[in-house]
């Protein structure tokens, strides 16, 4: 199972916070931002990170309260989640991306010719 497949949107949220952060992160830090932005309830939190534990995504240290941190980086969360969609909507094929983004007028001509220059490296 992937990175990508191990997390969910809304799990994806506290690992933001841990991301952002850069340092062990305490629940009550945790509950205030994401109840203040989400308006998610105590329980609801305790789920998302309990969860998150038990897939062995973050770690709990005990420093007076509980306090989290990441166990994967964003980078490799992005680079995982990245190559699972690719995977699953273009079988592996990241031309077919590129091509679908261009068909559908993703892509500025701008966009084109920032890829274009970045090609010719």
């Amino acid at each position: 199972m992937s990175l990508a497949e191990k997390i969910s949107n809304a799990e994806l949220e506290v690992m933001r916070i841990l991301w952002r952060e850069k340092k062990p992160v305490s629940f009550t830090d945790i509950r205030v931002e994401l109840q203040h932005t989400k308006g998610w309830e105590k329980s609801t939190i305790n789920t998302l990170i309990r969860r998150l534990a038990d897939k062995e995504v973050i770690t709990a240290e005990k420093q007076g309260v509980l306090h989290y941190t990441p166990n994967i980086s964003e980078s490799a969360y992005v680079q995982s989640e990245e190559q699972s969609m690719i995977d699953k909507l273009y079988a592996g094929n990241v031309k077919n991306l590129v091509a679908a983004l261009c068909r559908r007028g993703k892509l500025s001509e701008a966009d084109i010719d920032e890829l274009k220059d970045f090609f010719k490296m």
